[in-house]
């Protein structure tokens, strides 16, 4: 059975290019785990910066690993990537997780390892596990019991510390490095630390780091191949964070405060990717975002670079990124309205207003764009019928300004930690089935294709992000994944959907909070009452300059660009 593995995994290495080996002996050995597909982890940019910073290190060697779907089941070992190796053989395996619902997938990894899933069943003879990601940051509870240490926030900014650590202290007693761990910043070692309810008024909290200094650790992309769907691309993190306040948005907090990186230096590190491709992927939370856009996409395409960009704001459009982009070939103008009322954008702080949107389409029409894809919410906190009439109502203006494709997903809202709607119920998977509906009915007769994500699931998505510690165990005792089987597990364990999707009280201590994201909880309060009342709030300013309002910038790096004319204005 190993060699047919190896056969598939040495057919993806031959498309590649960029992967490192290195002979195991005498190393620090590291698996990289992405817990999804080779297909959906080739994507990450995280995955790739996180295994170049490793390897950087001679004295380290880091091979990835990838979900093995039905591998557990059809008794497959989980073998490294690179050489081949089990996993379970490696000093430290470290995992990027983007999204809850891959929790399933890292027990099933853990499983198919034959490594104990939970710490406490771990000491020095099996590898460390450690995570970070979104998916953990603002919310490591459920995971808790299985990691032996979680990273909150900003990976790069410890990576080497982390590194020069393992090298003193993985062979020794586990309970000494776990010690030793608990003391660096940002690092939280669960089985040292109660949660949240059952410490006293001095409280722990893990601190989220956030890097100040991008330039040191590249956000582009190492590695590149054909199989997976960013497909031959070199991917460029431009920007991280988004200071527009969006309250939906766990990226516009996970990553506070917003940073953008120089076009001189993008533009060096285009010239770098294009020995590989010319395709050049802008990855921001907010591409059009960037205060040099305009001139960054065009000087792009004159390089020779086809650009794509990974999303893009309508309040203003960018007219010379969205030439770029069809100029590159892309097929699709992706725009997010995410609320199909003015009302509802004021709720949730989008603050497009329906003639910009209509402005971006009539755009996509000048240039020939062959599709748009809008992108909604379904779910948002007060919607009613009447906002998802708006957004049919919306739609059908847009069908009259763009004769070709249009295509819509209509997601299920889900409520995150450490955003001003994380009090917020979530809307019951009934509702969003019907309003889904009502959507697909009123549109498909006008031929727009609506992709709608399943509420069921979208449930089980909100009860992870809101969860606490006892869902470890449910992740563990599900006997297979449907949702049926989630909710029955669930109750066996003496939980309710209603504790984790219904309406929290806003002052009660929330498990997520052993994280200090930065921002503080009464900006969090204030913006949820605004939001009750469709009031937006404030907005960080370019680059957070200047600014100390919600609580993640310090002096230092808020007033790091003031001039004279700051001060007389202050």
């Amino acid at each position: 059975m190993t060699w047919k593995i190896r056969a598939q995994q040495q057919s993806l290495l031959d498309d590649e290019t960029g992967a490192i080996y290195k002979d195991w002996g005498g190393r620090l050995t590291m698996a990289l785990a992405f817990p999804n597909t080779y297909y959906v982890g080739m994507s990450s940019l995280a995955l790739q910066t996180l295994y170049r910073l490793f390897n950087a290190s001679p004295d380290v060697v880091c091979e990835r690993v990838f979900w093995d779907k039905g591998g557990y089941e059809a008794r497959r070992p989980l073998l490294t990537l690179e050489s081949g190796r089990r996993v379970g053989e490696v000093d430290v395996w470290a995992f990027t997780i983007s999204y809850e619902m891959d929790f399933f997938n890292v027990v099933e990894m853990l499983r198919q390892a034959g490594v104990p899933p939970l710490a406490r069943d771990r000491d020095e003879s099996w590898p460390l596990l450690i995570a970070g990601g979104p998916g953990v940051t603002m919310n490591p509870e459920p995971m808790a019991p299985i990691f032996d240490a979680i990273v909150i926030g900003e990976g790069e900014e410890i990576a080497a510390d982390l590194m020069d650590l393992f090298r003193q202290a993985i062979h020794g007693p586990r309970a000494q490095l776990l010690a030793e761990l608990s003391q660096m910043p940002g690092v939280y070692v669960p089985q040292l630390i109660p949660p949240l309810a059952e410490q006293g008024p001095d409280r722990v909290q893990i601190q989220r780091l956030w890097v100040r200094d991008q330039s040191k650790h590249p956000p582009i992309s190492s590695l590149y191949t054909q199989q997976t769907e960013f497909r031959g691309m070199h991917l460029m993190e431009i920007a991280r964070g988004c200071g527009r306040g969006c309250r939906f948005c766990l990226a516009g907090y996970v990553y506070r405060p917003p940073r953008e990186l120089p076009m001189a230096l993008l533009l060096d590190w285009a010239r770098e990717g294009l020995k590989h491709t010319d395709r050049i992927g802008l990855i921001s939370a907010a591409v059009s975002d960037h205060s040099q856009i305009d001139e960054l996409a065009p000087a792009l395409v004159d390089m020779g670079a086809r650009l794509s960009a990974s999303s893009m704001r309508v309040d203003p459009i960018s007219r010379p990124l969205v030439t770029a982009l069809r100029a590159s070939g892309a097929q699709t103008l992706t725009i997010a309205p995410e609320a199909g009322s003015a009302r509802l954008r004021d709720v949730i702080a989008k603050t497009q207003t329906e003639e910009q949107l209509l402005e971006a389409v009539a755009l996509a029409a000048e240039l020939d764009f062959p599709q748009i894809k809008f992108y909604f919410m379904i779910g948002h906190p007060t919607e009613e019928q009447e906002d998802i009439e708006e957004l049919v109502a919306f739609t059908l203006k847009a069908r009259k300004l763009f004769k070709r494709r249009i295509a819509m997903n209509a997601t299920p809202f889900v409520p995150k930690a450490h955003t001003p709607f994380q009090w917020m119920p979530m809307t019951d998977a009934r509702t969003l089935k019907k309003r889904q509906s009502f959507i697909m009915r009123k549109l498909g007769r006008h031929k727009i294709a609506v992709r709608a994500d399943s509420p069921a699931w979208a449930e089980v998505q909100g009860v992870l992000a809101r969860g606490d510690r006892r869902l470890a165990q449910v992740l563990l005792d599900i006997p297979r994944l449907s949702v049926r089987d989630f909710w029955a597990t669930m109750e066996r364990h003496g939980l309710t959907r209603d504790e984790f999707l219904g309406p929290l009280p806003p002052k009660a201590p929330m498990p997520w909070q052993i994280v200090a994201s930065g921002v503080k909880e009464n900006f969090f309060r204030a913006e949820w009452r605004l939001a009750q009342k469709a009031r937006l709030g404030p907005h960080c300013p370019p680059d957070s300059a200047n600014c100390l309002t919600c609580g993640v910038c310090d002096p230092a790096w808020a007033y790091r660009f003031e001039s004279s004319a700051h001060k007389i204005r202050r």
